[in-house]
């Protein structure tokens, strides 16, 4: 919520215009690619359901949102979940220096780490360390994809049968939008709204540290291979596609 009082709203309508069209395409994209790769590789719809619908809008809070709506286990939900943060970390660390290779500007980096980081967390800590721009970019894009949490939890419980009508909706984008608003209706609290942003960013690191101390490598190695192996694909697969896209844009 802190970072959104440290961006300003018609930064946040630029880059929203801007992306909505590769977002709605990398959505769809990768949770279409992603049932049939499932399929392909035999892995178990439910996993390889939630680990797409984690690749393709926000991580872990789009596996929380999907898990009630499909009626996925304890054991699928956690399985997805560690796939999901142990690609979190290396992003973290491999786009900005992927990046600074390709010698990408601020927007496009920052737009590319929207679509292709699965947390917002670890969305926000790789374009925090390439730039402002991108990280205004990146955190508006992002949230903005999140939004998409709800209509695709409504349409899995239809895709899987599904008698639940629980769905988890993530308030942290509603407490976001309202931050922008309030600081662009009430700009005589700046100086206020720099200091919330700028703790804002350090407590992002501690819960980085956190989620990175919750991956468990047993729980990993139960799993097997072909989770992780199906995660990596995926994640691969939108990555460089959307780096392509933005590059010929």
């Amino acid at each position: 919520m802190g970072l959104g009082f440290g961006i300003h709203l018609d930064q946040a309508m630029q880059a929203t215009s801007d992306g909505i069209g590769i977002i709605i395409a990398t959505i769809i994209g990768t949770l279409v690619i992603g049932w049939f790769l499932a399929k392909r590789m035999g892995l178990d719809k439910h996993t390889g359901y939630l680990i797409s619908s984690g690749t393709a809008i926000c991580g872990g809070s789009a596996i929380a949102a999907v898990a009630p709506a499909i009626d996925a286990d304890d054991e699928k939900i956690a399985i997805a979940l560690a796939t999901v943060f142990v690609l979190n970390s290396v992003a973290l660390f491999v786009f900005p220096v992927i990046g600074h290779a390709l010698a990408l500007d601020q927007h496009t980096f920052g737009t590319w780490a929207a679509i292709a980081i699965h947390d917002t967390s670890s969305v926000v800590g790789a374009a925090s360390a390439y730039g402002e721009e991108a990280l205004t970019t990146a955190t508006t894009l992002k949230l903005a994809r999140a939004l998409w949490i709800i209509p695709v939890a409504l349409v899995s419980a239809l895709l899987f049968r599904s008698k639940s009508k629980k769905i988890t909706i993530p308030y942290f984008i509603l407490f976001y939008c309202v931050a922008i608003l309030v600081s662009d209706y009430l700009p005589q609290f700046e100086v206020a709204y720099q200091s919330i942003f700028a703790v804002s960013k350090k407590l992002l690191v501690v819960c980085l540290f956190l989620i990175g101390s919750s991956i468990s490598i047993e729980r990993l190695k139960q799993a097997g291979s072909k989770p992780m192996l199906f995660g990596v694909t995926l994640w691969l697969l939108i990555s460089v596609s959307s780096l392509s896209w933005l590059l010929m844009a």
